[in-house]
């Protein structure tokens, strides 16, 4: 059977950080080579004459499905099966809050459920759906992707994104946070993180003003609350069947975690060690707090002095070369607040988002960074600044894995992809020890483990390592992995071929741990970019299905 659509496909440009546009979909043809298997040509068939009644049908108003009021185990799955989702383009709904790319999304949704994937990841932005002013929600380009996926049988995980997309790794368009959030941001500066030489964070809202009404009288746990609850009643119906998971926006990039590395103008560059975001006067006030209730008032008038600059290494420092301040008592007391205040940060909002989707039959889950540059170092500076108190000496994962473990919340992790071998020797990598150590602290915990790779990869190594790392022989196995993410390069031929193997490894709970250089076993899909001068060389998606 081989079906082929020819369509203009607007991937996101990853070098395009200039904002979102809106793009006129380009029509789509379908046609239908002749094949002896008539029951791959009938599907092949309905498949296309869904993608036309769907579109025919986006703007009616579908029947309602019955709710589902039974909580479902998380990520449920049979024996060591582990479902793979693909992450959706960070555009998929545009800045006018429209759904983007219809056509073409369908296609390719299309194209992931033959490869047998669970379902798929989208952000669902604070600053598209509140944009027009506090509690005015637009969700009805997110209702039409909901029902298109719906439609295809597939998954879908949601994330509840409160944080500015742009400025980080991966990050190929920018949104900002609501307008009105940003005029707030202008009349005090103070809401959003500030290193110690004064740099302001527009990332995310400061977590030392959580429970202070700075929002137009609202505390941002309150907006992130109403959000939450908006998107609940705008989604009922969906909730526990199409929408699985819902994962918790805890702070830039969506993760449980201080903005220690910006990327943005070139402010931070792999690997150096961060710094810490302690300086707005709502963290100053809680750190001159702490220091005055065990009697060291000297200890809370700012930050470590000796601390260094986003892109020094450890040695360089005073506070993280191998004696350093970070192991004395004074750093001990710093971390520990530190630390604490993102633990008490994370803790605060999974519980308004706990009490919101209780009974919806949607599970939880919180995202944490996979920082694996220092790793190797007695001090680990960079989770250090990021808010991980993980040394030599002591776990950092553990307090974090409980505190989810008590909501009831999936420890999301990144870089599972990652090999010690393929880090450069002066950042003292360890992202195999890293994934060990979190397998290990949630195993403890009692809470479930669900993985990402941090970067785009797709070539076998990654995938076998993914697969290797899926397993439950040491701390907790996975118990669903999330791929970022689906873009034009996923769709090529034999990217294709190993992305669908490597989907059926994880189905078959990674007994064929390896994958082929090449394709000798006939997969079950076939996708590839073909030049087509006929169409003023518009790329074209060419799906061909065999037995």
């Amino acid at each position: 059977m081989a079906l082929a659509l020819h369509s203009s496909i607007s991937f996101i440009n990853v070098k395009d950080n200039q904002g979102l546009k809106t793009r006129d979909e380009f029509s789509t043809i379908a046609s239908f080579a002749q094949t002896k298997l008539l029951s791959c040509k009938l599907h092949a068939k309905s498949a296309m004459h869904e993608a036309t009644r769907f579109s025919l049908l986006q703007g009616r108003k579908s029947e309602k499905s019955e709710r589902l009021h039974e909580l479902v185990a998380p990520h449920s799955h049979n024996g060591s099966s582990v479902p793979v989702f693909v992450m959706l383009p960070l555009d998929t709904i545009s800045i006018g809050g429209s759904f983007n790319k219809v056509r073409t999304m369908y296609a390719s949704l299309f194209a992931l459920k033959n490869a047998g994937v669970e379902g798929v990841m989208v952000d669902v932005w604070w600053g598209l759906v509140e944009k027009e002013g506090p509690s005015k929600y637009n969700w009805e380009g997110y209702a039409e992707l909901v029902k298109m996926v719906q439609k295809l049988g597939l998954k879908l995980q949601v994330v509840m994104s409160f944080h500015q997309c742009g400025g980080n790794v991966g990050d190929s368009c920018s949104i900002p946070l609501p307008p009105w959030v940003l005029e707030e941001m202008n009349n005090n500066p103070d809401i959003v993180y500030t290193n110690k030489s004064g740099r302001r964070n527009p990332e995310y809202i400061s977590l030392g003003c959580d429970s202070l009404p700075v929002l137009g009288g609202r505390t941002p746990i309150q907006v992130y609350s109403d959000y939450m609850r908006s998107f609940r009643e705008r989604f009922h119906q969906y909730l526990g069947n199409v929408i699985v998971e819902i994962q918790v926006g805890l702070g830039p990039c969506g993760e449980l975690r201080y903005p220690s590395y910006p990327e943005s103008n070139g402010t931070w560059r792999f690997p150096g060690i961060g710094e810490f975001q302690c300086y707005d006067k709502y963290m100053r006030a809680s750190l001159a707090a702490a220091a005055e209730a065990i009697g060291k008032t000297d200890w809370g008038l700012e930050g470590p002095h000796d601390a260094g600059l986003y892109n020094q290494l450890p040695e360089e420092t005073g506070f993280f070369q191998r004696e350093g301040t970070w192991n004395t008592e004074y750093g001990h007391f710093f971390l520990e607040w530190y630390s604490g205040k993102l633990v008490e940060h994370g803790d605060k909002i999974l519980s308004a988002a706990q009490r919101i989707f209780e009974g919806t039959g949607a599970i939880l889950s919180g995202k944490v960074a996979g920082i694996h540059w220092h790793y190797n170092t007695r001090s680990h500076a960079a989770e250090l600044t990021a808010g991980y108190y993980n040394t030599r000496n002591r776990d950092g994962y553990s307090a974090i894995a409980r505190m989810l473990s008590k909501r009831g919340v999936v420890l999301n992790f990144t870089c599972m992809e990652m090999r010690d071998e393929e880090q450069p020797e002066r950042a003292n990598c360890s992202p195999e020890g890293l994934v060990r150590q979190v397998k290990m602290a949630t195993k403890s915990a009692g809470t479930q483990l669900a993985g990402e790779n941090a970067l785009e990869r797709y070539d076998s190594g990654a995938y076998s390592q993914v697969l290797g790392t899926s397993h439950s022989d040491s701390g907790n196995g996975l118990a669903a992995f999330t791929y970022l993410r689906m873009n034009k390069r996923l769709f090529e031929a034999e990217n294709c071929r190993k992305f669908d193997e490597f989907v059926k490894n994880m189905s078959e709970g990674g007994r064929n741990a390896t994958l082929p250089e090449s394709d000798t076993s006939r997969t079950n899909l076939y996708v590839g970019f073909l030049k087509d001068h006929d169409l003023h060389k518009k790329t074209s998606i060419i799906m061909t299905g065999c037995l």
